[in-house]
């Protein structure tokens, strides 16, 4: 019997648990540990932070869901990982493992410039949910006095859609309540232009946001590093400031603290490098989804930005990984697998919006460019992230990671979540691992 440990419950996590019940046999046991008791559907937390849905309308318990499903549930956070001796502590309880899921997503590096952040800073932020929700307090204090507005991202960003989504969303409510003409938007970013996305752009991603921006009357102030923020005031690096009223300003990500001080498991600011299977390099045992994954950026930038991690960047990876521990453990018999890393996104701007298709999100490194790029905007993006967003909450409530129709429609429109290894991957992997 093996027992494979998921860190972890969200997007990464959760349905990569789901999958591992679905492909082994219940001697195997399947244990989640998250120090959150809720999955939130962190793609809608921009509208937690305009009230425009409750913030429990995107969560799903997880102890009785999981439980329910033959999946041991522990509610924790995570002190310390010894991969040597393939032990856990999650709070006061050690656990053994035979395989690791590494899904805990980021820890938000809100001490990357002073002022930054929620609780110690004068910034808001929709990355979680108790900041989602900090957010729309300070939004309802900020419609009774509005004034500059500014939203953006600082060096080291790497998920930029939620701040493009928040300036346009602001735009469009202010526009509703009739108070946009008192709020001056600054759209501040590290990115070399606008609608680059920390991939190098994709179609005609930087004419499309650029135009919305203008026609919103958004300035845009691209290739722009945050130095210092204080309360009213963000500093720029090359001396000029901009007042505010209100902020919401994307931080950096790293590591969790747990990964980043086991000696020698973790890259640059504690992300995880991986073989194509999505094990660690050196400890075969230890698998890895999501933004804590290490990806290089197809480009050097003049301001440093990261590669994002996708909703579906990270349900590939979870499905990978899930496939290849169950060959490991002898529970199916099939080739090993990688993501594709291709993506749907769906990024809703209130009265539009834009789809972004990249096949896959990296260009290829030895080509320069992808597969297919699409960017389509149209007033049915925001009806279309809903319907999805409804999809994946019910998948997570009845415990399905990716059923065979979403497969099956993944296919039709020529996108998969994974791939098989070539036989000569398969062999260099195995004399590397073993």
């Amino acid at each position: 019997m093996a027992h494979i440990v998921v860190i972890g419950a969200g997007l990464g996590g959760l349905p990569t648990a789901y999958e591992l019940r679905h492909l082994l046999p219940r001697q195997h046991q399947v244990t989640v540990i998250s120090n959150a008791p809720t999955f939130t559907f962190t793609p809608s937390l921009p509208w937690v932070a305009f009230g425009s849905i409750p913030l429990e309308s995107i969560q799903v318990k997880l102890k009785p869901r999981l439980t329910a499903r033959n999946i041991e549930w522990v509610e924790a956070k995570v002190e310390k990982l010894d991969p040597d001796r393939q032990l856990i502590w999650a709070g006061e309880t050690e656990i053994a493992y035979d395989y690791l899921v590494v899904a805990p997503g980021p820890e938000l590096a809100l001490d990357a410039l002073p002022g930054l952040g929620p609780e110690t800073g004068y910034t808001q932020s929709v990355c979680n949910p108790h900041h989602a929700q900090m957010a729309k307090v300070a939004w309802k204090e900020f419609l009774q006095h509005p004034g500059a507005l500014v939203v953006g991202a600082v060096p080291g960003a790497s998920c930029f859609g939620p701040a493009y989504e928040f300036a346009l969303l602001a735009d469009y409510q202010l526009r509703q309540l009739g108070l946009r003409d008192r709020v001056p938007i600054t759209f501040v970013t590290p990115e070399p232009y606008a609608g680059h996305l920390g991939i190098g752009g994709m179609a005609n991603s930087a004419q499309l946001i650029t135009e919305l921006m203008a026609e919103r009357n958004i300035e845009v102030m691209d290739n722009t590093a945050i130095a210092t923020i204080e309360p009213n005031q963000i500093h720029l690096a090359d001396g000029r400031t901009l007042p505010f009223a209100y902020s919401m300003l994307l931080p950096p990500f790293r590591g969790p603290r747990f990964l980043r001080e086991t000696t020698g498991l973790t890259a640059l600011k504690g992300f995880m490098p991986t073989l194509p299977t999505y094990q660690h390099p050196n400890y075969p045992s230890i698998y890895s989804v999501g933004v804590i994954v290490q990806l290089q950026p197809p480009e050097k930038t003049p301001l440093p930005v990261g590669v994002p991690k996708t909703g579906q960047m990270t349900e590939a990876m979870g499905m990978a990984v899930a496939h290849n521990i169950a060959i490991e453990v002898g529970a199916i018999s099939a080739r090993l697998v990688t993501p594709t890393l291709e993506a749907i996104c769906f990024a809703d701007f209130g009265n539009t919006g834009i789809l972004f298709l990249a096949d896959p999100v990296l260009p290829d490194p030895i080509l320069g460019k992808r597969h297919r790029s699409i960017a389509i905007r149209g007033t049915w993006v925001g009806w279309m992230k809903k319907a999805f967003e409804q999809y994946f909450l019910m998948k997570m409530r009845f415990g399905t990671a990716v059923p065979w129709f979403e497969r099956l429609g993944l296919h039709i429109v020529g996108l998969s979540l994974v791939e098989p290894l070539s036989v000569k991957q398969d062999y260099n992997l195995n004399q590397l691992i073993h």
